[in-house]
């Protein structure tokens, strides 16, 4: 049994957000990998790019960032030099430029770091589950993947409590800017351009650079040294401190990219355990599975679909010769998907190692900087799942998120059952 089988006919539209509410058109990129893996796709809002879709490719390409440059923005929309640089944060710039922003940042989502709060997080999963499971019927990402990022965020963050659905309810807005269900401003059926310097083109945006304008001052006035944001704030070996504009822009992506996907990996998880019920007998066995279980459930969820580089030269491969200043595309969703890359990629193997899987980006200069914090999340509360139920099965239709840059399970109803 798999968990999930794409429906699309081979030939789906790449740039629609309503291809993705029907999970990611994986038929179609297997057709392109296996007969067109560098092919054009034109773009009727703006300048065609190029879709890369082996994961060999993607590799390669991804370590060569001279070539393939972030600097000119992530996602698959145009944005004028301006705005690109209103809305950057890390992530939209390349090395060495790239590596001096890290490097503040680094220190507080470091291995190390994120392991101290193990025990946060399995008080959170705990009282979670505690609550939930005394329900039979629920949906599984409103109550329980939803919640642990966003109670989390905030520990992590030491932003009040009571903050924190007002917070998450933007990142929501402001990642998922293309899905009716979590924005007024659905980016391709309205005209946003009053808030194109924001993040994402998104009214969120504004509304988060104010929260952590007030916030940041709030805690230089109390001496307030809770959370990751004192750490960012401290100076770098060479004395540089962060930015008032970088700390806004990484603020911004913290509450949304450490909510949203976190929850999407939490809720892939969980559609494993319905369709596929041997996975939840491996984690009640225990022991070596949660050495390798968080990277399958993560490469299973993929939630970044993508992302986009700009090419900085000429540049030729399978025949196909791209130009500078060309879009490219490097759909991890497919990678993670590839055959060559990994055996029977539609079965979760919870013991599956080797797993390079690109859910992270990939390792080097841009791989994720919450790839610890999600790791540790993902596999507390499998762990504490699995102490709690016996069994979990679908209890109506999955809903997708529409969106062609996060993918994601937005609705789940499940049926559990707990005790003997």
């Amino acid at each position: 049994m798999t968990v999930w089988t794409p429906t699309d006919d081979g030939f789906a539209d790449l740039t629609s957000h309503d291809t993705f509410a029907r999970g990611a058109p994986h038929n179609t990129f297997a057709r392109l990998r296996r007969e067109d893996p560098i092919s054009w796709t034109n773009y009727d809002q703006g300048q065609g790019f190029w879709s890369i879709t082996r994961h060999q490719d993607i590799c390669e390409m991804n370590r060569n960032f001279s070539v393939f440059s972030s600097a000119r923005g992530i996602r698959m929309e145009d944005q004028t030099y301006e705005e690109y640089l209103a809305r950057r944060t890390f992530q939209e710039t390349d090395p060495p430029d790239h590596m001096k922003t890290r490097i503040k940042v680094a220190k507080a989502f470091s291995k190390p770091v994120i392991a101290g709060f193990e025990n946060d997080i399995r008080e959170l999963c705990a009282e979670i589950l505690d609550r939930v499971l005394q329900e039979k019927e629920f949906d599984a990402v409103k109550i329980i993947a939803r919640e642990l990022p966003m109670r989390m965020l905030g520990r992590i963050l030491g932003t009040p409590d009571e903050d924190l659905p007002w917070l998450v309810e933007k990142g929501d807005a402001l990642i998922a800017n293309t899905d009716p269900d979590f924005t007024e401003h659905v980016l391709d059926k309205m005209t946003t351009d009053e808030f194109r310097m924001m993040p994402f083109n998104s009214p969120a945006g504004a509304e988060l650079f104010v929260y952590a304008k007030d916030l940041l001052a709030s805690k230089e006035k109390s001496g307030d040294t809770n959370g990751v944001l004192h750490l960012i704030r401290q100076p770098d070996k060479d004395g540089n401190v962060i930015s008032e504009e970088e700390f806004r822009n990484f603020f911004c992506l913290l509450v949304a990219a450490g909510n949203d996907t976190t929850r999407y990996s939490i809720a892939a998880g969980m559609q494993a355990l319905c369709h596929q019920p041997e996975l939840l007998g491996h984690m009640k066995e225990g022991g070596a599975v949660w050495d390798t279980a968080p990277d399958e459930i993560i490469r299973w969820a993929t939630p970044a679909l993508y992302f986009r580089r700009t090419l900085t030269q000429d540049f030729e491969a399978h025949g196909k010769q791209m130009r500078a200043g060309d879009k490219v595309l490097f759909w991890f969703s497919s990678a993670n998907r590839d055959d060559a890359a990994f055996k029977d990629p539609f079965r979760v193997d919870l013991f599956r190692s080797p797993n390079n899987h690109l859910a992270f980006g990939q390792q080097g200069p841009h791989i994720c900087l919450g790839m610890w914090l999600a790791r540790l999340e993902v596999r507390v509360m499998f762990e504490e799942l699995a102490k709690r139920i016996t069994a979990i099965e679908p209890n109506g239709p999955q809903q997708f998120l529409r969106s062609n840059f996060v993918g994601g399970i937005k609705s789940l109803p499940v049926r559990i059952k707990t005790g003997g």
